[in-house]
This record gives C-alpha cells, sequence and structure tokens, in this order.
C-alpha cells in the first residue's frame, strides 16, 4: 500500500522533530544516547505505522502509535547502554577507551599493553580488567559481544591478518573463563583492513594495534 502525502508527513514530522530536540541536547547530558535511541525508534516507528490502515486517518493514527511505542522501545535500549557506558568507566579507568553511539558500546583496548610484540599470548597487565568487562557483560545477558583484533601494517598483511584473528580469540578465551557464554560471542580478526589512524608514524600505528569489544544490545 502506498503512503499518502498527509501520512508520510506526519512520519518525517516526528522524525525530523524529534531529531531537532535531540541536537539540543547538553552534549554532557549523561542522557544523551536514551534520548537518541529514543528518536531514532520514534522516527522507525512512525514510518511503519503511516504505513498501515486502509484510509488518511488510520494511517495518520498508526504513524503516532507507532513513534510512541518505537521512542519507548528505543529509550529503554539507550538507557541500558548509558548505565554499563557509566560502569565501565569506573571499572576500567583509563586502561579502555569506551565509545557509546546509542546502538552499541565499543571498548577498546591497546594490544601493546595486552601483547608482547608479534604475539598473541596474553600479558597479566590488563586480565584483571578483562574480569572485570565479563562481569559487566553478564550483568547485561541480553547483548551479542564482537571481539575484533586490529593490527598496523608493519609486516606481511597475511600474517597480520593472523595474528589480530589469534589475538582477537585469547581475549575471548579469557572472557569465556570469565563467566560469558561462548554462544554469545564472537570472534574476528580485521588485520589490517580497518586502520583508525595514519600508519606513516609510531603513534598512529600504536593506536591501530588494538582490540575491540563491541556490546550490541539484541
Amino acid at each position: 500500500m502506498t503512503l499518502s502525502k498527509v501520512s508520510l508527513a506526519v512520519a518525517m514530522s516526528g522524525v525530523l522533530g524529534l531529531t531537532a530536540c535531540d541536537t539540543m541536547t547538553d552534549p554532557n547530558n549523561p542522557n544523551r544516547n536514551a534520548q537518541t535511541a529514543a528518536a531514532v525508534g520514534a522516527g522507525l516507528g512512525a514510518i511503519v505505522g503511516a504505513s498501515r490502515g486502509d484510509n488518511v486517518g488510520e494511517r495518520n493514527r498508526g504513524a503516532i502509535v507507532g513513534a510512541l511505542v518505537g521512542a519507548a522501545g528505543g529509550a529503554g535500549i539507550g538507557t541500558l547502554l548509558d548505565r554499563q557506558e557509566a560502569e565501565l568507566r569506573q571499572e576500567l579507568g583509563s586502561n579502555a577507551t569506551i565509545v557509546n553511539n546509542g546502538n552499541q558500546l565499543i571498548v577498546t583496548l591497546p594490544q601493546d599493553i595486552l601483547f608482547a610484540t608479534g604475539d598473541a599470548t596474553l600479558s597479566g597487565a590488563l586480565r584483571g580488567d578483562l574480569t572485570a568487562l565479563a562481569s559487566s557483560i553478564n550483568r547485561y545477558p541480553d547483548t551479542t559481544v564482537n571481539v575484533i583484533g586490529h593490527a598496523d601494517n608493519t609486516g606481511g598483511a597475511v600474517f597480520n591478518q593472523d595474528l589480530s584473528a589469534r589475538r582477537a580469540q585469547a581475549v575471548s578465551s579469557v572472557l569465556i573463563q570469565s563467566g560469558v557464554s561462548p554462544n554469545r560471542i564472537r570472534s574476528t580478526g580485521r588485520g589490517e583492513d580497518a586502520p583508525i589512524a595514519s600508519n606513516l608514524n609510531a603513534e598512529g600505528r600504536a593506536q591501530n594495534r588494538r582490540v575491540e569489544i563491541t556490546i550490541t544490545p539484541n
């Protein structure tokens, strides 16, 4: 069924209105990601709701109901991510970088602390942090965890791919040993394919050597 111009306008105005409110939010607001998730959920709900109904009135009512339901669901996910982010920042301190994009948490650990050069055997330096991370993951059971190893471009691409995969698996093994269900964890090596900084200098290469643990609500 094709959306009428009126019902589509209702849906899109809901998206734009909520997004505008979010852009005015204080960037230091601890609930900013919950608000962003609510806006996204409302927009999607409005569009889905507007596609249902046999006439303009029904489709407009569907857009409004869909926006409300979507906002509630999105806000719930955003709130949980905000809460887990705050807990992890307190538990991990400066050893990890944590990014909350409103859809998932990305916890980045530097490989230079986790591993010796060219090795996939975990050092003892951050084992306590990995145990704390595992405890946090277990407190929020309705999530999927991706452990992704990354390398710089020093050495051959095949070697870097294999090394990044083995390092990701080593981190995954500690999380599993600390009680996280293996069914929730996916381990991947990206090698040198996804740099976040320049590989032309030592500082950039150090940033590219990392393990990222992404925590995504189901």
